[in-house]
């Protein structure tokens, strides 16, 4: 069965260090879609962009090499790809021969798409600071804000509002304070969060509390986006809306789920200083 239980997650495993597609464990994201009332054509776009650190394989002659790989899964794939047999499967490239970089991506993204139901796109980048852009994500940081907080979950879409008597404004909203747990382990997800908007001014107060509220939650990281962007849209009717979350690496991975309602939106992948 294809849900987080069944997966390799939080269980004994044997790190195989040959290659294996079969390790792939996908996880329809239908179920926890369903719960956030997403049926048939969903609200927004987007992707979810991982970054793998910890990527080798032997080239033709033997050697060792070693790539940071980026991978880009559409967000309107059946399927994620659960994040330990993500690693599972990387890590079976370690004693496997592979002819040269085009070749391992184009495995990879074979792999990947078929385990997603969608095209994944494959990019590998030098391992050095070359590799990937450094910078964090742009906007008016929300976390100075001087409040008293005791709400640390479930997640509130009540702590969210809008003044609908205000004129429009175009701004982005950021936020370091995002924490959720894994569903299957308990362990923490640490992530920073960009919220772009047109529309009523967001009341900066309310949004922090909402986010806050995530601090106990047990959700993967492309739900919680998908939740934050479905509970912005229901309580404060943004004409557009971007979210985008950059979490931390755990097992050499890295998550960074985006949703838009802006079909041609697509995110750049800069490495947070957290990252």
């Amino acid at each position: 069965m294809s849900t987080p239980e069944h997966s390799p997650l939080g269980k004994a495993t044997v790190y195989a260090d040959r290659y294996d597609p079969a390790l792939l464990f996908p996880i329809p994201r239908a179920p926890k879609r369903a719960e956030l009332g997403l049926h048939g054509a969903l609200p927004f776009r987007g992707v979810d962009v991982w970054n793998a650190y910890e990527l080798s394989w032997l080239d033709a002659r033997g050697k060792p090499r070693v790539a940071l790989a980026e991978f880009r899964v559409p967000a309107d794939s059946p399927n994620i790809v659960e994040s330990k047999s993500f690693k599972l499967y990387l890590n079976g490239f370690a004693q496997e021969r592979v002819a040269d970089e085009e070749a391992l991506a184009a495995t990879l993204a074979r792999d990947l798409s078929a385990a997603a139901g969608a095209p994944v796109g494959v990019a590998l980048h030098a391992p050095s600071a070359r590799g990937l852009p450094f910078a964090d994500l742009d906007g008016d940081s929300i976390d100075a804000l001087e409040l008293d907080l005791d709400d640390y979950g479930p997640p509130k879409a009540g702590h969210l509002r809008a003044d609908a008597s205000a004129a429009e404004v175009e701004e982005t909203l950021v936020s370091d304070l995002l924490r959720s747990n894994c569903p299957v382990t308990g362990q923490p997800d640490w992530g920073s969060v960009q919220i772009r908007y047109r529309g009523a001014p967001i009341d900066r107060a309310g949004l922090l509390r909402y986010l806050v509220s995530f601090r106990t939650h047990s959700e993967f990281h492309e739900q919680c986006v998908e939740r934050i962007f479905v509970d912005v849209m229901a309580r404060c009717a943004p004409r557009e809306l971007s979210v985008y979350a950059r979490y931390t690496r755990r097992g050499g991975l890295d998550i960074n789920p985006f949703r838009s309602t802006d079909p041609q939106a697509a995110p750049g992948n800069p490495r947070g200083a957290r990252q």
